[in-house]
């Protein structure tokens, strides 16, 4: 039976011509088999091992690794914007929480000449992200947010030790139906680019739980000017609460000519050149757009 499951496998694999062939020839080999797989794991023991297959198998797509910033590829993405950017570098870590990422930047960039800005708008967690950056001259700290305009906002969290969100949460499924709150500072990519006199940033890299979209609607001028090489951003569960959707990145860089990657955990950046409803996964990942017009 395993040997007739991994058979399945391999036709699954052919190109969709050829399965669409072989679905009308509706030959007694493909239904006998489809059959007898579907009867195999027709169970509640069946569903958990393909579960199982199709979660390995997403943590290799870089499909809910995306929590893990030092297994999910963006190390990769930032060695990609190096490729294809020219120093001096300019990095803004948007949701820099307290300090994972910058590690990652640090460790890429070493004696590059880059500039990395940082922006978290926690109190509680803007001390441990100011004592990383304060071991290397060329980070600057903000102890502010990035979104769709300048104002005060409340963002939400569970515990002490947790970052947060501007969305207040349903995770009652999780058992988190309590929340603190803290007022922040908010402030845009535009405003911000044009009072440090900031004119170009090679590498944009947004995780703010679930307003992505914010922060690139606050950013508008900057991307109208092409001054945008490269953009990383987390999509996830997040999404769900803020109603954004994949589709809604992937038709905005669409439209500004920005090719779109997912990021996978060795740092290959798998290209996405259409949309696919299949891309809609609600699992920590993180994707690239890359400005090739530049």
């Amino acid at each position: 039976m395993m040997l007739m499951f991994l058979k399945s496998f391999t036709l699954t694999s052919l190109k969709p011509e050829a399965m669409i062939i072989i679905h009308k020839t509706g030959t007694g080999i493909n239904s006998n088999m489809n059959k007898a797989i579907a009867k195999l794991f027709g169970n509640k023991p069946g569903q958990n091992i393909l579960e199982s297959i199709v979660r390995k198998c997403h943590r290799y797509m870089g499909i809910g690794t995306g929590d893990d910033v030092y297994f999910s590829g963006e190390k990769g993405a930032v060695e990609k914007m190096k490729e294809i950017s020219r120093p001096p570098f300019m990095i803004f870590d948007v949701g820099s929480h307290r300090g994972q990422y910058l590690d990652v930047v640090l460790s890429v960039m070493e004696n590059d000449d880059f500039r990395a800005h940082c922006f978290e708008p926690s109190p509680r967690l803007f001390s441990s992200l100011s004592a990383r950056a304060a071991k290397d001259s060329r980070v600057v700290v903000n102890n502010i947010g990035l979104g769709k305009q300048s104002s005060q906002m409340e963002l939400y969290y569970d515990a002490e030790d947790t970052g947060g969100s501007l969305t207040k949460r349903k995770l009652d499924h999780i058992g988190i139906t309590k929340w603190l709150s803290e007022t922040v500072s908010i402030d845009t990519v535009d405003n911000y680019c044009a009072e440090n006199r900031i004119d170009f940033i090679s590498l944009l890299k947004a995780d703010i739980e679930g307003h992505e979209m914010d922060l690139i609607s606050g950013a508008e001028r900057m991307f109208q000017a092409n001054a945008i090489k490269m953009v990383t951003f987390e999509f996830g569960g997040c999404n769900i609460d803020t109603k954004t959707y994949f589709q809604d990145y992937f038709y905005f860089f669409q439209s500004i000519k920005m090719d779109l990657y997912r990021i996978t955990p060795s740092g290959y950046l798998f290209p996405l050149p259409s949309y696919r409803e299949i891309d809609e996964q609600f699992r920590t990942s993180n994707f690239a757009a890359i400005n090739n017009n530049i």
